[in-house]
């Protein structure tokens, strides 16, 4: 029998059984220590993979569609921190300040590159311009979103300067995502032949930062703070959120006369948030501080998304009166 896709996948039950173990048998001391290393070479790695993965031919055919990447890029950086502010006044006494701030993170991350191109696939929508605007929002978010991370939050890094926080991460994402991207003109057949296994570079790199930032957060109290109450108005918080954004990308695209197509790409390219870039983001912008609360809406966000763009992605791939879209 078919798996339901409204079922989490494989990959969000090893995630909640990762803040099981670490909720457990949390990593303390020397351990803790070890484990830091190894996520900071496991997030190095899983970036320099994504640099040697990502075609520059696929970003230079979508890259034209200026319009429709301006208008991603708006609904990333602009439209969901909007959101976030204008919910502030509902979310805050909701939530508590600290899990507030976790949401207002969420809204400055850029979007996903893998889900967003995946779906706007499945939903029969402009492939190339989705690549394009899905890879240029994530090497954009190294740069835009501490600066959002700093206007919205008043986090500036660990040296109070907002242009170190942006020089930390752009040395230990975007470095070995440029060295990727150098390297692709020998490594990039291997890497495309072998994206199956791939993956789980990328999966455990987020398993690592989870662990490692969930045992911190529970040896400082993290579920004495977050009850249960809490933890249910979160997914509340995160439903709203998205069905806003979600309802503010498709109203712009159709009231800026995009096609179809490209509404579809609008869609799923500018509502969603990037669960790989954002954990190993907190883990630079807010190093020396618990991060597992921070990191806790934008888990469920993730799964939250994935779950209903996937209903959208069937509903738009059954639609009678689009042509077919040739395969990317």
């Amino acid at each position: 029998m078919a798996r339901s896709r409204l079922l989490p996948d494989n990959f969000t039950l090893t995630l909640l059984a990762v803040v099981l173990t670490a909720t457990l048998l949390p990593a303390s001391g020397q351990i803790a220590t070890v484990f830091e290393w190894i996520t900071d070479l496991a997030i190095a790695l899983l970036f320099f993979l994504h640099g040697a993965k990502l075609s520059r031919q696929a970003i230079v055919a979508g890259a034209g569609h200026w319009r429709l990447h301006l208008l991603v890029f708006s609904c990333t950086f602009v439209v969901f921190p909007l959101l976030g502010l204008l919910l502030r006044p509902l979310l805050e006494p909701l939530l508590g300040s600290e899990m507030f701030m976790g949401m207002l993170y969420l809204c400055a991350l850029p979007a996903t590159v893998q889900s967003a191109i995946a779906f706007t696939s499945m939903a029969r929508g402009n492939i190339p311009a989705a690549i394009c605007s899905a890879a240029a929002s994530s090497l954009l978010g190294i740069f835009v979103t501490p600066l959002l991370v700093a206007l919205l939050m008043g986090v500036h890094g660990d040296n109070g300067s907002t242009l170190d926080a942006i020089g930390k991460i752009s040395l230990q994402l975007l470095l070995p995502f440029v060295l990727g991207q150098i390297a692709q003109r020998w490594i990039g057949g291997w890497v495309t032949k072998n994206k199956n296994w791939l993956k789980y570079v990328d999966q455990s790199s987020i398993l690592l930062v989870v662990y490692t930032a969930f045992s911190a957060a529970v040896i400082g109290g993290l579920w004495q703070e977050v009850p249960l109450v809490t933890l249910l108005a979160l997914i509340l918080a995160c439903c709203l959120l998205l069905a806003l954004a979600l309802l503010s990308t498709h109203l712009l695209g159709k009231w800026l006369g995009f096609n179809v197509e490209d509404r579809i790409t609008i869609l799923f390219c500018g509502s969603k948030k990037s669960l790989a870039t954002g954990v190993p983001m907190a883990q630079v912008l807010f190093a020396g501080s618990s991060i597992g609360v921070l990191i806790l809406p934008l888990m469920l966000f993730h799964q939250i998304q994935l779950m209903v763009c996937a209903v959208l992605a069937q509903r738009y791939a059954k639609r009678e009166d689009a042509p077919q879209i040739a395969a990317a």
